[in-house]
C-alpha cells in the first residue's frame, strides 16, 4: 500500500507540499521530511507522535517489510503473544498522541507487585517484597497491555491521520547521508530521499549496519517464553515476579481472570519445553505458577525469542537517528524494553519539533546530537542494571541467594525506597520529555 496526504501549509524546517490528490505516489512526495524504517511499536509511535506534534505539514514515509502495517488486527487476539508493562510515563504519552484511548478498555492496571525468590521445586514460595504500585493520586505506576492490541492501536491511529506515505512489502537496506538529503535504497531497488531517516527496524538493522554504527553486546544463553493463561481465581491486579535459578518468571495480570506469563529459561531447557504439546507445556507453567490462582488453561499460542543485550556505539549518524531496539536491546527482567523505546520516541519528537519551529533543518547534526546525549545515558544505565539483576538472580548459589533475599527483606522495610522504585519503573524520574510528562510538545 502506497499512500499519503498532500497539504498546503508549511512549518519552517519542513518541506513544502501542495494541495492535491491524497493518494499520490511516494515519488511525488519526495523529499520526505522524515523516513521511518520499520513499522513496529517504535516506528508507528514516532509517526503518530510527529503528526500529533507538528500536524500535517510534516511529510512522513513509513517503510516496512510487512504487507499492511497500518491494518494489523489484534484487539481481539492474535499476532504478537506478548503483553507489555507500560509505565505511567508511557501511558501518559500514548494518551497525548491519541493512542491510549484505543486500548484503555483492555489495559489492566497493576495494583501491587510481589517478588519471590526460591528454587523451582520449593514447596513454599515466601513473598520477600511487596509494594503498592501507585505513583500518587491513585495513578497506577504501570498497566499491562496485550502487544497485538497495542500494535493494532498504533497502526489504526497512524492510518486515521491519512497523512503518512506507507511503503509496504519492502525493506530499507542502505543509507547515504553525506549530502543535503539522505538517500535510502530499498530492497527492490527504489531510491527515496528525506531530510532525516529514523531506523526503527529492531535488533537486526540494515540501516545501522550501512551507516557503520557498531554495537556492543552478548547473548545470555537464555530463551524468553511467553504465553497467556486463564485461571480459576481473580488476580486482583497483582503482578508477580518469581526469581528462579534459570531466570525470572513473571505473572502479568490481564483483564478478566487471565495473565500473561513471561519467563526466562536456559536455552536447552526452553527448547524441550517449547516442543511439548499443550498439556505438557501447561504443566510446566503450572509448576512455576505455584498454584496461586487455581486451575489454569492455555489461551492462544505461545512465543519465544533468544535473550541478548546490545547497545549501539552511537545513536545518530549523518541524517540518521536510531530508536528502540535498533539503538538498545535489554534483558526483559524488568519489562522496560518498550518503555525505553517510547522515551526515545518522545525525546526525538521534542528535539525535531523545536528545531522545525525555529526554521532549522531537522536532519541537522546538532539537533541529532542533542537527542543522543539525552537518550544514550538512560539506555546504557538501564541495560547495565537489568544485566546485573539477571546475573544476580539467575543462579542458585546458596550464599548469593541468602544475600539477595536479605537485601529484598531490607528494601521491603523501607517505604521511601520502595516508592522510589515505583517512580523509576513508571518512567517518571530523570530528565523527562514533555510527552512522557503527559504534556503536548
Amino acid at each position: 500500500m502506497d499512500c499519503c496526504g498532500a497539504w498546503g501549509r508549511m512549518t519552517p524546517g519542513l518541506s513544502r507540499t501542495t494541495e492535491g490528490d491524497r493518494a499520490v505516489s511516494e515519488k511525488s512526495r519526495q523529499p520526505f521530511d522524515v523516513l521511518i524504517a520499520g513499522a513496529s511499536y517504535a516506528g508507528l509511535a514516532l509517526a503518530r507522535a510527529l503528526l500529533a506534534t507538528l500536524g500535517p505539514e510534516i511529510t512522513i514515509a513509513l517503510v516496512d517489510r510487512g504487507s499492511d502495517p497500518l491494518l494489523r488486527s489484534g484487539l481481539a487476539g492474535g499476532g504478537d503473544p506478548r503483553a507489555f508493562a507500560l509505565g505511567a510515563g508511557s501511558q501518559r504519552m500514548l494518551e497525548v498522541i491519541g493512542v491510549w484511548q484505543r486500548v484503555a478498555s483492555i489495559a489492566q492496571p497493576v495494583s501491587r507487585i510481589e517478588i519471590t525468590d526460591s528454587a523451582l521445586d520449593s514447596g513454599v514460595r515466601p513473598v520477600l517484597m511487596t509494594y503498592d504500585n501507585d505513583v500518587g493520586g491513585g495513578e497506577p505506576g504501570s498497566w499491562i497491555v496485550p502487544g497485538a492490541a497495542l500494535l493494532a492501536a498504533l497502526g489504526a491511529a497512524v492510518a486515521a491521520d491519512g497523512a503518512t506515505c506507507v511503503i509496504a512489502g519492502s525493506e530499507a537496506v542502505s543509507i547515504d547521508g553525506s549530502g543535503p538529503l539522505a538517500r535510502v535504497t530499498l530492497g527492490d531497488g527504489r531510491m527515496l530521499s528525506a531530510r532525516l531517516v529514523v531506523a526503527a527496524e529492531g535488533r537486526r538493522s540494515r540501516l545501522r549496519e550501512s551507516a557503520g554504527i557498531r554495537i556492543v553486546g552478548w547473548s545470555y544463553g537464555q530463551t524468553g517464553i511467553v504465553a497467556t493463561v486463564r485461571h480459576e481465581r481473580p488476580h486482583e491486579g497483582v503482578a508477580v515476579q518469581h526469581f528462579l535459578p534459570a531466570g525470572p518468571f513473571a505473572i502479568l495480570p490481564l483483564t478478566g481472570n487471565r495473565s500473561c506469563i513471561t519467563w526466562s529459561e536456559e536455552a536447552a531447557e526452553a527448547k524441550r519445553i517449547l516442543a511439548l504439546d499443550d498439556a505438557g507445556f501447561l504443566a510446566e507453567i503450572d509448576k512455576r505458577f505455584g498454584g496461586r490462582l487455581g486451575a489454569l488453561m492455555l489461551e492462544g499460542g505461545r512465543g519465544s525469542w533468544p535473550l541478548e543485550m546490545h547497545l549501539a556505539r552511537a545513536y545518530v549518524g549523518p541524517r540518521l537517528a536510531l530508536v528502540g531496539d535498533t539503538a538498545h536491546g535489554v534483558h526483559p527482567i524488568a519489562g522496560q524494553g518498550l518503555n525505553l523505546a517510547l522515551r526515545d520516541v518522545a525525546a526525538l519528537t521534542e528535539v525535531l519539533a523545536e528545531a522545525a519551529r525555529v526554521g532549522l533543518d531537522i536532519g541537522d547534526g546538532e539537533a541529532l546530537r542533542r537527542y543522543e546525549r539525552w537518550r544514550r545515558f538512560d539506555a546504557a544505565v538501564s541495560a547495565a542494571a537489568f544485566d546485573g539483576l539477571n546475573r544476580l538472580f539467575s543462579n542458585d548459589w546458596t550464599l548469593v541467594r541468602a544475600a539477595r533475599d536479605f537485601g529484598l527483606g531490607v528494601v521491603d522495610r523501607l517505604p521511601a525506597l520502595k516508592q522510589m522504585l515505583v517512580t523509576e519503573a513508571a518512567g517518571l524520574s530523570g530528565e523527562l520529555p514533555r510527552l512522557i510528562r503527559g504534556e503536548r510538545v
